[in-house]
């Protein structure tokens, strides 16, 4: 795999954005939802650049359709009240929105912590019959971006930032704040000098 240096940017870093995307999903601790039944139940969303600050933010609930109710372990796992999803848009409305989104900065790709957030979309997708909101961009693995910068196993982005010494920062498990959190460790994914 290319470092993310390689693989993401067209131009120089200095004036070089990348979207990160964080997404929450419907699920359950007892098996009752499988991993292609979760639905999209909020995306977070930043435009940042490679020393991780923040350009722009994208924050949407999105009401699942399939399995309407939030179980109390999503809930207690997310901090995502049912009211929240109720009375929020579609699928369609926010892929919509999240695709104007990702044409206000000119970047070439999107990154997540890990591949979950991509195949997500790919099902939210395919189960509403609409186009990929963020096709026109390529994924890039973050996760997997770090770990090999860093030469160690793929840990989460808790771990992550722990691990260069930074506090996690909001509430775990909400889009936006795990977005926000994923930028800050953007300077640590192309920096070699922060390996140490």
């Amino acid at each position: 795999m290319k470092y993310l240096s390689e693989t993401c940017l067209k131009h120089e870093p200095e004036v070089a954005v990348i979207l990160i995307i964080d997404l929450e999903a419907t699920c359950a601790d007892d098996g009752s939802i499988a991993p292609e039944q979760m639905e999209i139940i909020e995306v977070g969303a930043v435009w940042a650049t490679p020393s991780g600050e923040v350009v722009d933010r994208f924050q949407s609930f999105v009401r699942p359709v399939d399995r309407p109710y939030l179980t109390d372990f999503c809930s207690s796992l997310t901090q995502i009240e049912q009211a929240d999803v109720d009375h929020a848009p579609c699928w369609l409305a926010v892929a919509k929105s999240l695709s104007e989104f990702a044409t206000r900065q000119v970047g070439q790709c999107w990154g997540s912590w890990g591949k979950y957030d991509a195949r997500q979309i790919e099902r939210e997708c395919a189960r509403h019959d609409v186009g990929d909101p963020l096709g026109r961009l390529q994924h890039v693995n973050l996760k997997a971006s770090f770990a090999k910068r860093r030469r160690i196993k793929q840990v989460g982005m808790a771990k992550a930032l722990q691990i260069v010494g930074l506090p996690l920062d909001g509430t775990h498990h909400r889009g936006l704040d795990d977005a926000l959190n994923v930028a800050r460790l953007l300077p640590y994914l192309w920096s070699e000098e922060n390996e140490r």
